[in-house]
């Protein structure tokens, strides 16, 4: 056979590189037979040839240990192969090789970490028996020995690690050993910093500060990584001691704690050493008493770090005061669950699972990605401080015991425990393979062929007889992904299901107390009424009880991420109610992942939405086509109407499908909205394109009737105002509007205006009045028309001789400003030019005197001062309070009023339009009208959300966390984010309104 053929039937992936390496002098006289056996046996063929070449290089000893056969040398082959880092080592530090010819077992055990403590202070110089031990070395000398020790230690652990028959079995062991190596390290560290802090400090006050490392994270759970960093907090007691001399003395004992682990030097640095755990993280105080730590938790400490205290051990220093920090804070942690915020603490770590991760690290991460190691620590946490307050058997601190635990104790069924625990150990065995090669702190899967195949090997074990691939590896790594997700809804919900559905004895069944426990953890308020709703849902033999069992754990999670979970699984209730055994709804449901998700987030989040769907469940068949919730347009709506209108002429029949028909668009630009497929614009536009539709209905039914009565005397126009005139209405927005009519030749100008004010009130009417039966969760369409001349005091409609001659001798500059918004909307296109004619003069004056521009300015303030409602907090009011709605309008309209005769972009109805105009014009610089645009924009989305959430209208920043909560995710916040919306706001608003004021008021 020749050499490359060999070489590939051993695994060789780079064949000229690793030839020229076979040729290499080294080499000579070790017989290609007994290298290629010890070869055979590496994970990376590869990369142990180079570094076997490169370590007899400094160590030519070493080729009576190939010599003697695989035998004695599976140590070396298997450490070379899947690690450069450690082969390294062993070239910096040749004295060390007696680790190769360790004796390897297939079933290795874990070191005793009282002997790698004892090691590790007597690589120091230091007395493993004193009560406080101190380094004899000090400086790089101490730092070279303490590092030198630890990696011979960790290549040691390594190559049992390597040889082991079942890399899974032996996981826990391996991370349990690199954490107590890691405390061994530490309480050496320790020692080396007594040493160096007495050659400036008296050594008997060095003394009398007790210190204790308390591990957090993977390494108090004794199941760190080959690589990691490791999280700490510090305790300190000094019985008889000044505080502050005491705090000063741990601070330097901690820092040079650090300094001996990872400050630069000749021998590389071990790992970070992270206290930002501590109380008040990187701004609180680096060490504290005990007293103190208790002070900041019982008073100040945030849900999550109870969660973060769940891992929390005495790994190094003062034994007895690290066990007394361990039983002071276990009680807080178990009665965590209990602290108001816990819920959104959770909402939060589940958030944490996957945020932040690169879009290029997505598909390769291990430990963040979906299906990864945060997701299986999630799980077990979150069970562990829902249930371990009630039973003591679950407090364990690292995840296969917790997994034990709570599977033991029936919280987890056997084999769901054992599929669950199968994959942590597969993923934490995958991660620390990846780490191994060169000790880098990296959770993402290798991406090049090479490293994919050594990486399966290593996974697979010395016993495995197979060639695995790196397809072979990824596909593996892909089903124990989707494996992870699917136990992590198994485990979670469904022994909520069993529990209320009295399913088969063979699944894990809580009491009602542990399932409302679980549910309470989720975010559900009412958890009994939400087990029987689940029990509703589930119970019985129908095919549909027999699907929302299947679906029910998928989705009990998606609710739990809505703002109202209790809300949200009343409302799938009522509309798998409604639906009952609708074929395509189960259909939907099953089948489409995206319409599931989209009908439990809005029904968790919003009472609008929910209500409609409620009274139309058929509406949700559009939750799984993108196309289906395309808005309708205006003429689509309006043929509709028509076709309606013909087949019922009666005019309550009429109206009522106008009035469901609106109903039905509204909901769908509301789902539309809420599934991210509109835009602001576009949503301001749709509403107002349905609410156009049902006057124009309303308007010829009114019509119909006058007419049929009497013979037509007169034509009527419509004319949106305000909102509604600039396109730019919400969910919540009245219609304002002014009505013209025109008499018809021959017409008594007072039998026209008696028809066209009979019409105008029976319009309103028509789009108003109650109905029988009612058309339930219906958003009735409300009319305005206060801006109409004179206001209240004005007629209802006027001839459009009448606007004339209004508008020549009476007209006041504040209607000429309402006049700017004003936008024909329903009745005849020959009358609405004829008007648009008229106003254009008026709205858009070729002067606007200095009077004028007082009286708005005086206007202006009288609305601040006059409308704003008692007790309303200007700050959060979004329509009239500082930088809201009003500001940002009554700006840009007094700009339309100066220069729109003259520029003709300012004549436009929509607000943000003229504002964009503006800008160009070089009235507005562009930091003032984004600042503007961006205000006016928030308090627009929020005004909505209010409406959205709690289907009652709002003008006002909620203060209420929850409000605030559901309102920020439909501002487009992350959930979580509701304080920073509450900032944004407040912030963006403050300055729009020191912008208003220089621009407005000129000052």
């Amino acid at each position: 056979m020749s050499l490359q053929r060999t070489l590939i039937a051993n695994g060789f992936a780079d064949l000229d590189k690793s030839e020229r390496f076979l040729n290499a002098p080294e080499l000579h006289g070790i017989t290609e037979p007994v290298l290629f056996d010890g070869l055979a046996m590496a994970a990376d063929p590869d990369l142990a040839l180079q570094s076997l070449v490169r370590l007899l290089s400094h160590n030519p000893a070493l080729r009576t240990l190939i010599d003697d056969g695989v035998q004695r040398s599976e140590p070396l082959f298997r450490l070379l192969g899947a690690s450069e880092a450690l082969a390294e080592f062993l070239m910096r530090h040749p004295e060390h090789l007696d680790v190769l010819n360790a004796a390897v077992s297939p079933e290795p055990r874990a070191r005793d970490g009282a002997e790698l403590r004892r090691s590790l202070l007597q690589s120091v110089g230091a007395d493993p028996q004193a009560d406080l031990p101190v380094a004899q070395l000090h400086g790089a000398e101490a730092y070279i020995a303490l590092r030198t020790r630890y990696r011979r230690h960790l290549t040691e652990l390594a190559i049992r690690d390597l040889c082991a028959a079942s890399p899974q079995d032996f996981m826990p062991d391996a991370a349990a050993e690199l954490a107590d190596l890691a405390g061994a390290a530490l309480e050496a560290a320790l020692a080396v910093s007594r040493c160096e802090l007495a050659a400036t400090v008296s050594p008997s006050e060095v003394a009398g500060v007790r210190l204790s490392v308390i591990g957090m994270g993977k390494c108090g759970a004794r199941e760190l990584n080959y690589i990691s960093d490791v999280d700490v907090i510090y305790v300190i007691d000094a019985p008889g001691m000044e505080e502050s001399l005491a705090v000063t003395i741990g601070n330097r004992l901690a820092a040079g704690i650090s300094h001996a682990i990872n400050a630069p030097g000749r021998e590389p640095g071990l790992w970070d050493v992270d206290a930002n755990l501590r109380p008040e993280g990187k701004d609180g105080p680096l060490v504290r008493t005990l007293e103190s730590h208790l002070t900041y938790y019982q008073r100040w400490a945030q849900s999550w770090e109870f969660q973060a205290l769940l891992k929390a051990r005495s790994i190094a220093g003062d034994p007895a005061l690290g066990a007394r920090y361990e039983d002071a804070v276990a009680p807080l942690v178990w009665q965590s669950s209990e602290r108001d915020g816990f819920v959104e603490s959770v909402q939060s770590m589940r958030r944490r699972v996957t945020d932040n991760i690169p879009g290029t690290e997505e598909g390769r991460q291990i430990k963040l990605g979906k299906g990864g190691l945060r997701d299986v620590e999630f799980t077990v946490q979150l069970l562990q401080l829902v249930h371990a307050k009630a039973d003591a058997a679950l407090r364990c601190r690292d995840t296969t015991s917790a997994i034990a635990a709570l599977s033991s104790a029936g919280y987890i069924g056997r084999t769901d425990a054992r599929g669950f625990d199968a994959a942590y150990r597969y993923l934490r065995v995958l991660e620390h393979r990846i780490q191994l090669v060169q000790l880098r702190r990296t959770h993402l899967m290798p991406t090049k062929d090479s490293a994919l195949r050594a990486l399966a090997k290593s996974l697979a074990g010395p016993l495995s007889t197979g060639r695995p691939t790196g397809d072979s590896l990824l596909a593996q790594w892909q089903k124990i992904k989707r494996d992870v997700r699917s136990l992590h809804e198994r485990i979670f919900y469904r022994p909520l299901l069993t529990t209320a559905a009295h399913l088969s004895a063979d699944d894990v069944r809580l009491t009602s107390e542990a399932a409302q426990g679980r549910l309470g953890a989720l975010g559900y308020r009412d958890t009994a009424g939400a087990i029987r709703h689940i029990e509703a849902l589930t119970s019985g033999v129908s095919r549909r009880a027999a699907l929302q069992r299947q679906l029910l754990p998928v989705l009990l999670d998606w609710l739990a991420d809505g703002v109202d979970p209790d809300a949200g699984l009343l409302g799938f209730r009522r509309v798998s109610e409604a639906l009952g055994t609708t074929h395509w709804y189960l259909g939907m449901l099953r089948d489409s992942q995206a319409a599931a998700e989209r009908l439990c987030h809005v029904l968790s989040s919003s009472r609008l939405i929910t209500d409609l769907l409620e009274v139309s469940p058929e509406s949700t068949a559009w939750l799984g086509s993108n196309k289906e919730l395309v808005p309708l347009t205006f003429e689509a709506q309006w043929q509709e109407i028509r076709a309606k209108m013909s087949r019922h002429p009666a005019a309550t029949e009429a109206m009522r499908l106008i009035r469901l028909i609106r109903r039905r668009e509204v909901l769908r630009i509301a789902i539309a909205d809420s599934s991210g497929l509109l835009r602001q614009d576009e949503v301001g536009h749709a509403l107002a394109d349905v609410d156009r539709a049902a006057v124009l209905g309303a308007l010829n039914v009114a019509e119909a009737e006058a007419y049929a009565a009497e013979g037509a005397k007169t034509e009527l126009l419509v004319v949106a105002m305000g909102r509604q005139g600039g396109r730019e209405i919400g969910y919540g927005s009245d219609a304002d509007v002014i009505y013209v009519h025109r008499p018809l030749p021959g017409v008594p100008a007072s039998a026209a205006q008696q028809q066209a004010e009979s019409m105008v009130s029976r319009l309103s009417g028509l789009l108003t009045q109650p109905l029988k039966p009612a058309i339930p969760a219906e958003r009735v369409l409300s009319i305005d028309a206060d801006l109409r001349p004179e206001g209240k005091n004005g007629p209802m409609v006027r001839s459009l001789e009448s606007y004339r001659e209004y508008y020549q001798r009476w007209s006041l500059i504040w209607e000429a400003q309402a006049l700017l918004r004003a936008r024909p909307m329903a009745g005849p296109d020959e009358l609405a030019a004829d008007f648009t004619a008229l106003i254009d003069p008026v709205r858009y004056p070729a002067a606007v005197t200095e009077a004028d521009l007082r009286e708005v300015r005086r206007v202006k303030a009288r609305v601040e001062s006059e409308r704003l409602p008692r007790g309303a907090d200007p700050a959060r009011h979004v329509k009239l309070g500082r930088g809201g709605l009003s500001d940002v309008e009554w700006l840009v309209q007094l700009w339309q009023l100066q220069h729109a005769h003259h520029e003709p972009a300012l004549r436009t109805t929509s607000t943000l339009g003229a504002l964009q105009a503006a800008q160009e014009l070089g009235l507005v610089n562009a930091e003032d009208a984004g600042l503007l645009a961006g205000s006016w924009r928030l308090a627009s989305r929020i005004r909505s959300a209010n409406v959205i959430w709690s289907g009652k209208s709002s003008d006002v920043l909620p203060s209420s966390r929850r409000d605030l909560e559901a309102v920020a995710r439909w501002c487009g916040y992350e959930g979580g984010q509701a304080a920073q919306l509450e900032d944004d706001y407040l912030g963006l608003t403050r300055r729009a309104r020191a912008v208003f004021e220089r621009l407005f008021y000129g000052y």
